[in-house]
């Protein structure tokens, strides 16, 4: 079966999402700005979201984690949650 691990963070509005993308592409370590600004429980794990398999996530999230290239930095991605920055990390 596919699986893939991931990270993301989760914020309320898709101007805080650019801004924190802006500050990671620039050099910040992902897992410090998960740790300071992500709304979901996984920031504390530095936005680490384990490994899941197609259909785990809602929709939008398996679109850019099946569908994207690992190692890239995705968003905002907009789901039913708020805005997400998300990087796929492996998939196998």
């Amino acid at each position: 079966m596919a699986y893939a691990t991931a990270r993301h963070i989760l914020v309320n509005s898709e101007e805080e999402c650019n801004t924190l993308k802006t500050e990671i592409e620039n050099g910040a370590s992902f897992e410090s700005v998960a740790k300071g600004n992500s709304k979901c429980p996984s920031g504390s794990k530095g936005g680490d979201l384990g490994k899941f398999g197609p259909g785990q996530m809602v929709p939008e999230f398996d679109k850019a984690v099946f569908g994207g290239d690992v190692g890239v930095l995705y968003g905002p991605i907009k789901t039913q949650f708020g805005y997400h920055l998300l990087e796929v990390t492996s998939r196998g």
